[in-house]
């Protein structure tokens, strides 16, 4: 196997061991084009990279060959574009087959890529491109994503080319099938390891989105995500659902499942259907699976069945916290727990429960062993088992572990703004068998009469109620507490919003949890703002809070 190149031991007896024991080998240059694709290539022309399908009943499959023939030749038809080493290009691609030939076509070339999700808007793309000193476009023949570019394009300082995936139009270059008839680039440059692969813009709390640096090696960080977290099978074939714009592409669509050797599943579903997806896995047969928690959720809302998912031999799941009633209805009827995971745009996994435990519903599970992870006080002291502090991955010297961000793009330059430890912002405890617990985010961590209450633990006993879809849970400032809880709830079909059904879920939550944990404020929405990423706005949330109460 391929991934046993970069590996310095292989095989596990146990958490402790692997977590002791695991160790990556890094080739001084390492190119995920040269060394991964071209080598499957090489080795094993036949094999399969990647099963392509959409919403018409289309598909398309390609083996390492086809995919490595094809992005040499999308990397010779935007070279002569004009794109160079160093040069950023924006992708909006969705989750087109194109998506996974220009990434290795750009990364082959030198020029960094910026992920982006088809919803941003026009002041979006502006505030990017000029941050980001964007060069290029190539986005979807998506109506919308087409209206915003071509809006953007006049206001933005340094975007020259925009590109058209599925189409042409004034204005656009053609691109897609044209780049099959172009030669294919044999010379490429030898990149030093931080000179950016990907810069993701994160949606975060506060402020103006943060620009992420990942250099040459972020994909030898994904092997743990990979083989250890979504446990992907050489030659079998993985499923992550996820818009290409989102960090959980590189997480589960590429890069660790190619290096261990499992073919991709890239479902391009134009608008989320939960009964779709179950005949896409049907059909399909993946043998491994990640995805969201609210993905689940609609699934099993949906009446999913144990032979739905017959050819699935792992579950996994990441982007925002489990409930453990979620996984205890999903094991009832397949058979199989919900393996969870906790990472960050910045990283790779950072926790998550390995097939060598048994998970704990409602854990994220134990530590990654390519990070030093602990949890901290506000003064930087290790926590006690059962008290909450932040996540943090310590002892980072100048040398930074492959997965971990190279630093932020801040002016023009790649700036690392953390020395020894890295914090995530992230809350979460440890309990006395060293499981992790999330709380939430350290922003969004509810401080009510001297108590801590983090959203997670209430919106998992809110989601167990049949009248609620989805729901989030935010602060409210308060005189008397500081600050109460507030739910904001999408109601399941056929429940309508009264006061009684108000005081039912107020109830409810107070039998479940404890008493103080309780929303005094619900709010009624036909639906909850997301991000770019596709996560719950709680910022956006408590705006709106704030202007009707």
């Amino acid at each position: 196997m391929l991934v046993h190149r970069f590996l310095k031991k292989t095989e596990f007896d146990s958490y402790e061991d692997f977590k002791a024991n695991y160790a990556l080998n890094v080739p001084e240059h390492f190119s995920f084009p040269r060394d991964v694709v071209d080598e499957w290539a090489k080795t094993d022309p036949e094999k399969r990279a990647l099963v392509w399908c959409n919403d018409e009943g289309e598909s398309r499959e390609f083996t390492f060959s086809e995919v490595s023939s094809l992005s040499r030749r999308a990397a010779h038809y935007l070279s002569s574009a004009g794109i160079k080493r160093g040069d950023r290009v924006m992708l909006i691609l969705k989750r087109r087959w194109e998506c996974w030939i220009t990434l290795l076509a750009l990364h082959r070339i030198g020029a960094a890529v910026i992920p982006a999700a088809a919803l941003l808007r026009e002041e979006d793309i502006v505030y990017r491109t000029d941050a980001a000193n964007i060069k290029m476009i190539i986005a979807v023949n998506d109506p919308y994503v087409v209206s915003q570019v071509e809006a953007a394009m006049p206001l933005s300082k340094t975007l020259e080319k925009i590109a058209l995936v599925g189409g042409r139009r004034d204005g656009w270059l053609p691109y897609g099938e044209e780049f099959a008839d172009c030669p294919e680039m044999t010379d490429f440059p030898v990149l030093d390891k931080d000179e950016p692969l990907l810069i993701y813009f994160t949606s975060g709390t506060t402020g103006m989105p943060k620009m992420v640096v990942h250099g040459q090696r972020y994909p030898l960080g994904h092997i743990t995500t990979a083989r250890h977290m979504q446990c992907v099978i050489d030659n079998g074939l993985h499923l992550t659902v996820s818009d290409s714009g989102w960090a959980k592409f590189a997480w589960g669509c590429i890069y660790g499942q190619w290096i261990c050797g499992s073919a991709v599943l890239a479902y391009d579903m134009e608008k989320f259907n939960a009964r779709n997806l179950i005949d896409v896995i049907r059909e399909f047969a993946p043998t491994t699976l990640c995805v969201p928690p609210t993905i689940y959720r609609f699934m099993l809302k949906e009446g999913l069945t144990k032979n739905d998912f017959k050819s699935v031999q792992h579950f996994s799941t990441a982007g925002e916290p489990l409930a453990p009633e979620i996984n205890r209805e999903f094991e009832s009827i397949t058979g199989h727990l919900i393996h969870e995971g906790f990472g960050q745009s910045e990283g790779t996994v950072l926790v998550c429960s390995f097939s060598w435990f048994e998970p704990k519903l409602g854990s994220v599970g134990k530590p990654s062993p390519i990070y030093d992870i602990a949890i901290v006080d506000e003064n930087g002291k290790q926590c006690k088992i059962g008290e909450a502090g932040e996540i943090v991955i310590r002892s980072l010297g100048d040398e930074l572990p492959p997965g971990l961000i190279c630093g932020y793009f801040i002016d023009g330059k790649i700036t690392r703004t953390f020395d020894s430890v890295y914090h995530t912002g992230d809350i979460a405890w440890m309990d006395e068998d060293g499981y992790y617990w999330y709380v939430g985010r350290n922003d969004d961590v509810i401080k009510s009469s001297g108590y801590r209450i983090g959203p997670f633990e209430v919106e998992s006993v809110l989601l167990t109620h049949p009248a609620v879809l989805e729901c989030a849970i935010t602060a409210v400032p308060d005189p008397m507490r500081g600050q109460i809880v507030c739910a904001t709830i999408v109601l399941s079909p056929g429940y309508s919003a009264s006061d009684e059904l108000t005081a039912d879920i107020q109830k409810y939550v107070k039998d479940l949890t404890a008493p103080y944990k309780y929303p005094r404020i619900v709010r009624y929405v036909n639906e909850l703002p997301k991000t770019t990423s596709g996560k719950i706005s709680r910022v956006e949330i408590r705006k709106e809070t704030s202007r009707e109460i």
